[in-house]
């Protein structure tokens, strides 16, 4: 009995020992996870810049969604130099659990000039710690480097050439040499904002912006070349540009219900939403697709091609011209007038369904319906220069298709707004309609373009 009873003893001993073994292991394990829990702080920089400029913003977010955020400091560095942007240190909010807050989130603005720096590398260093007992209860830390340079000079620009006079729904040029890459530059006229381009492989430093006036630019209150680099300093210089008048033609055009009849189940059936009787939904294809159709245009022409594809003057079709550029009309319907437009583009009249052929060398970037213009064909020349052929009937080409000068890419016809068979030509600078007149003249093509961008390439 006395050997039975000291078995019992010793298994209740060992079943003792191993509770209180596995009490302390489950303890040290809840203890582990509720104070020394291993994920540690996240940082981001908002922009990650590579180049800081004169005045620049950094903003960081610092992250713990575990113990929360103990401490937040960011610095600038540069040799043995260094700039507290921001340090904090929050307070407990309890003993278990997430004790400091979750996020931190600041943007603060540098200024290196003013904080001692000098152009150059630099760093910009952000260090977070949480609430969590490891690293000798100093919590697990992140620390995060960004390597930066401190550009705090503009680039410089020098003028080389430029337009001396414009005229409403004209083109013209400027020429500049950059002393660095820029990630932006080119002609601000007015509200409007030309790009500017490289000359070619063996100028990289000299740039050229084609730029032009709408028709119905009544002054020139800003002319400037603008160039801004990648740490965001920005140089701007001026030039003198003088406004020529010139005049403006009107007409009128008849609109009867035999027109109507005929164009508006063609409208109808892209433009299901339109209402009203027939002289309503004309109006509304008058205007509001012509504004849409325009909105759709002038995106087209946003993105260039950066080399200048075009050479020489561009190809007329031969014909009688049936309207001019900036006519302005007024349509008038038994006998009343009844809407007024502006024709941004030059009509010219052959016989019925005539080869119509790229003006010039160019990408196809758009040949589609589109609205007042029919079937229409947009060529992109490089370097914001493109034309435009509306009221087509046929398509001879295909989107994507690089076409040389002559190549015929579609046949005339009546599409669209068009009372009859004709082409509907028109020239865009950077989506700004242009009278195609000076871009058919070889004179002017020499003048105004070639010949200046000879003499720079001679120097």
């Amino acid at each position: 009995m006395a050997r039975g009873s000291l078995n019992i003893r010793k298994n209740a001993s060992r079943l003792i020992v191993t509770f209180f073994l596995l009490l302390v292991v489950v303890t040290a394990g809840i203890a582990a996870a509720l104070f020394f829990e291993g994920e540690k702080p996240q940082i981001t920089l908002k922009d990650n810049p590579d180049f800081v400029g004169s005045s620049f913003e950094i903003g960081f977010t610092a992250t713990d969604l575990k113990s929360g955020l103990r401490s937040v400091r960011a610095v600038v560095k540069q040799d043995k130099k260094e700039k507290e942007l921001f340090a904090s240190t929050y307070p407990r909010s309890g003993y278990t659990g997430k004790i400091g807050p979750a996020e931190e989130k600041r943007a603060i603005l540098f200024e290196p000039r003013k904080s001692g720096f000098i152009d150059g590398p630099a760093e910009i260093v952000i260090e977070a710690h949480d609430y969590s007992l490891r690293g000798l209860f100093t919590g697990n830390v992140t620390i995060l480097t960004k390597s930066i340079t401190i550009d705090t000079q503009p680039p410089k620009i020098d003028l080389l050439h430029n337009e001396r006079s414009i005229k409403p729904g004209g083109s013209g040029i400027a020429i500049y040499r950059l002393s660095e890459d820029a990630v932006s530059n080119g002609v601000q006229i007015n509200t409007y904002f030309f790009p500017g381009f490289q000359v070619g492989a063996d100028k990289k430093d000299i740039y050229i912006a084609y730029f032009s006036l709408p028709y119905d630019a009544s002054a020139i209150n800003v002319a400037q070349i603008v160039a801004k680099d990648r740490a965001g300093n920005r140089a701007v210089i001026s030039f003198n540009i003088t406004l020529l008048k010139t005049a403006q033609k009107s007409d009128q055009i008849t609109v009867d219900d035999g027109f109507l009849n005929a164009k508006i189940p063609e409208f109808q059936q892209h433009y299901p939403e339109m209402t009203g009787d027939s002289k309503d939904k004309y109006l509304y294809a008058n205007n509001t697709i012509r504004q849409a159709n325009d909105r759709k245009i002038i995106a087209l022409c946003q993105t260039p091609i950066p080399e200048r594809l075009w050479q020489g003057r561009f190809l007329r079709m031969p014909g009688s011209p049936r309207a001019g550029f900036a006519d302005h009309r007024t349509y008038l319907y038994k006998g009343q007038p009844i809407d007024t437009q502006v024709h941004l583009g030059v009509d010219i009249a052959q016989t019925e369904r005539v080869e119509v052929k790229a003006a010039n060398k160019g990408k196809v970037i758009f040949a589609e319906y589109l609205g007042i213009y029919g079937n229409t064909i947009i060529l992109d020349h490089g370097q914001g220069i493109f034309s435009l052929y509306a009221h087509l009937s046929e398509f001879i080409t295909t989107v994507g298709e690089t076409v040389p000068e002559g190549k015929p890419i579609a046949k005339t016809g009546h599409t669209g707004m068009a009372g009859g068979d004709h082409l509907h030509f028109a020239m865009l600078v950077h989506g700004v309609f242009v009278t195609p007149i000076e871009w058919w003249d070889p004179h002017w093509i020499e003048v105004t373009i070639d010949g200046p961008l000879k003499e720079v390439k001679v120097k």
